[in-house]
C-alpha cells in the first residue's frame, strides 16, 4: 500500500511520552487480572443523574437536529456568563467575551494556532499538561520552559526569563490547581502575571480545568478574578471534572475578547460547535445548586487523606495535594520517575505516571490520580511498602 508522507506540522508534534506507558500497561494486565491503575486522569464517577436527564430531554428536540450556531447557541454563554458572576464575582459579557469549545484540550492546542506564527515563543510551565506543545508545535512556534519547582510552591520564577525569551514571547500558559503538581496559586501569583504581560505584550491562558476542586476549605483562584486579567489574556473552563463529564467535549474560553474572537474564527473552519442537546445539558449543569460538585470535592478530599495517610504509614515522604484530583509524589533515591514507575508496574502491579512524561522538571516525581475508591488507594500503597523501598 502506498504511503503519504506527513506534514511538516504533523512531524514537529512531540511524541506520546504516556503511549508507551500504555503499552507496557497493557503487557502486564494480559499477565495479572490485579493491576492497579493510579496513573490516569479520567474521572471514574459518573456524570451527576439531572444533567444526563436534561440531554435525554433535549435529544428530542428537532432544533438540535440542524447544525448549531457556529459560534454556539447564545442561552450557554448567558449560563456561563452567570457561573462566573456567581462563584468569582467577575462580570463576563457572554456575546464577546465566551467562546464554546468542544472540550477545553482542543481550545489549548487551536490558541497557539490563533496567536503564534512561526518562530514566535510560547511561555509554558514545566511540569505540564503536553498539549501545550502540541499546539505550539502545529504554529511552527518555541517553547520556553517556566520550571516549576517545589520551593517556590511549584509557581513559575519570572525572574529567570531573560529580556531576549520576553522579547520573542507572544503567549503563556499557565494552570491552577496544578496539573500534575496539585500545586494552586496565588493573588500575587497572578498580579505579577498580568504586570509581566502587560509590559511584554504576552497573551496568557489559564488553564482552569481543576478549577472546582480545591482543598482545606480554600476555593482555587480564578485568573478572571484579578484586576487587569482580562486585558491581558483569558481562562479555559472545562466542564469534563467539575461534572464528570469528560466524555461529553464541552468547555469554555472566557475572557479577552480578541483572543476570544480568534477562537471562533479558526472553529469556524473546523467545525460547527457542539450538538445542542450537550449544550443545553451544559448550561443546566452550570445553572444548577452545584450540590453535585461539593459532594464530588469532599469525596476527593477523602480519597487524598486515604493516599497520602496510607503513603506516610509506608514510610514515603510526601505532600498532599493543594488541588486538582493529582497528588505528585517524589522518587526515592536510585530511581528515575520513569524507573521507579516500572518497576511498581512490575513488581506490585500499580501504574503511576512518571513526572518526565510531563516535562524535564517533572524529573524525580510520579503522579498518582486520586480516581479509585479509598479502599484501592489503600491497596496500592501496601504493595508498594512491601517492596521494601522506604
Amino acid at each position: 500500500m502506498k504511503a503519504f508522507p506527513q506534514s511538516d506540522a504533523l512531524q514537529r508534534l512531540p511524541e506520546q511520552f504516556f503511549s508507551k506507558l500504555v503499552k507496557k500497561v497493557m503487557k502486564v494486565k494480559e499477565q495479572h487480572k490485579d493491576v492497579i491503575n493510579l496513573g490516569q486522569g479520567n474521572p471514574d464517577q459518573p456524570t451527576p443523574k439531572p444533567i444526563v436527564e436534561t440531554l435525554q430531554n433535549s435529544a428530542d428536540n428537532p432544533l438540535y437536529h440542524k447544525y448549531p450556531p457556529f459560534e454556539g447557541y447564545s442561552f450557554l454563554k448567558k449560563a456561563v456568563a452567570n457561573y462566573y458572576q456567581k462563584q468569582y464575582g467577575v462580570e463576563i459579557d457572554p456575546i464577546h467575551e465566551v467562546a464554546v469549545l468542544a472540550g477545553t484540550k482542543t481550545g489549548l492546542v487551536e490558541i497557539s494556532q490563533c496567536l503564534l506564527n512561526e518562530d514566535d515563543v510560547a511561555l509554558v510551565p514545566d511540569p505540564g499538561y503536553p498539549d501545550y506543545w502540541s499546539g505550539i508545535a502545529l504554529a511552527g512556534a518555541k517553547i520556553h520552559g517556566m520550571p516549576l519547582r517545589a520551593e517556590k510552591d511549584f509557581h513559575p520564577d519570572f525572574t529567570e526569563i531573560d529580556d531576549r525569551v520576553w522579547d520573542a514571547a507572544k503567549l503563556m500558559f499557565l494552570n491552577y490547581p496544578n496539573n500534575p503538581t496539585g500545586a494552586v496559586a496565588t493573588p500575587e501569583l497572578f498580579k505579577e502575571t498580568i504586570e509581566l504581560a502587560n509590559e511584554h505584550d504576552v497573551c496568557v491562558v489559564h488553564d482552569f480545568a481543576y478549577g472546582a476542586i480545591g482543598f482545606d476549605g480554600e476555593k482555587p483562584l480564578s485568573f478572571l478574578q484579578i484586576p487587569g486579567a482580562k486585558e491581558v489574556g483569558v481562562e479555559m473552563l472545562t466542564l469534563s471534572k467539575t461534572y464528570n463529564m469528560a466524555g461529553w467535549r464541552v468547555g469554555f474560553v472566557v475572557g479577552n475578547p480578541s483572543v476570544v474572537k480568534a477562537i471562533e474564527l479558526i472553529q469556524d473552519h473546523y467545525y460547527c460547535s457542539v450538538f445542542g442537546g450537550i449544550q443545553e445539558a451544559a448550561a443546566y449543569a452550570l445553572e444548577s445548586d452545584q450540590s453535585s460538585v461539593t459532594q464530588l470535592v469532599e469525596m476527593y478530599a477523602k480519597r487524598r487523606e486515604a493516599l497520602v495517610t496510607a503513603a506516610k504509614n509506608i514510610g514515603w515522604n510526601v505532600q498532599a495535594p493543594k488541588g486538582s484530583f493529582f497528588a505528585w509524589f517524589p522518587v526515592p533515591e536510585g530511581y528515575t520517575s520513569e524507573s521507579f514507575a516500572d518497576l511498581l508496574l512490575e513488581k506490585a502491579r500499580v501504574v503511576v505516571a512518571p513526572g518526565v512524561g510531563f516535562g524535564e522538571y517533572g524529573e524525580g516525581y510520579v503522579r498518582i490520580g486520586l480516581l479509585s475508591e479509598e479502599s484501592v488507594l489503600e491497596e496500592a500503597m501496601k504493595r508498594i511498602g512491601e517492596l521494601q523501598i522506604f
